[in-house]
């Protein structure tokens, strides 16, 4: 790896680095169900992943009441925000992003979170020293299975496609990645099955970011370089 053409690690954020998938999952449902909207949070829990901008449509169909979206949003977001004191990373995800930032790659958050909960994430994770940018929804105009976040990653942290592995928990990450051929390694910590995210196109599947790091030296992170 040469300095004018650096290698680096794309990470999604929730449900990957950090435990929020299942309260991500609540809070829908509960912001939901007080609209009169109930939607089965196995349902829910499938489409976390995707953003705010189209998770609505997806759990409740392109003939909804589309003036309802702000209020449903605003209320998982009030919903989700009393979690945030207590959010936590999920085992060993600190240390995963400084053995990738040890071996010489820059470590980029790359989270469809709007800016607003990104503080909460990283003060979550304490890693800031190692964490070379980071990109939220404001830098996208489309939220995953749309590739438009990790364009901006990529833009923001001066890497290439060609150099890089994206990490992340869901088949819409693993889609995302695959608009760009960056190759995605998936994690099962976020509640989607090892068969679902290979089945996706995931290069590689671990448990979780301690299973990652104490493989770290067999996997799609060490052919970079």
């Amino acid at each position: 790896m040469t300095i004018d053409n650096p290698c680096g690690v794309l990470f999604d954020v929730d449900g990957t680095l950090v435990d929020t998938t299942y309260l991500h999952t609540v809070s829908w449902w509960e912001a939901l169900r007080q609209a009169d909207q109930p939607v089965p949070m196995a349902a829910i829990h499938r489409a976390i992943g995707m953003g705010s901008d189209k998770i609505l449509g997806h759990l409740l169909g392109p003939e909804r009441d589309r003036s309802a979206d702000g209020r449903l949003r605003d209320a998982h977001s009030s919903l989700y925000g009393e979690y945030w004191e207590r959010l936590t990373p999920l085992p060993r995800a600190a240390d995963l992003l400084r053995a990738c930032a040890g071996r010489g790659l820059r470590v980029v958050l790359a989270t469809s979170a709007p800016a607003h909960e990104v503080g909460a994430l990283r003060r979550a994770l304490d890693a800031d020293d190692v964490i070379a940018s980071v990109t939220c929804a404001a830098d996208a105009d489309h939220s995953k299975p749309a590739p438009d976040i990790l364009v901006a990653a990529l833009e923001q942290s001066g890497l290439n496609a060609s150099r890089v592995v994206f990490v992340g928990d869901s088949v819409w990450d693993v889609a995302a990645a695959g608009k760009l051929d960056i190759p995605c390694v998936g994690l099962t910590c976020g509640g989607t099955s090892r068969g679902e995210l290979a089945g996706a196109g995931a290069v590689a599947v671990y448990d979780d970011p301690a299973a990652l790091l104490g493989a770290l030296a067999d996997s799609p992170v060490a052919a970079l370089g």
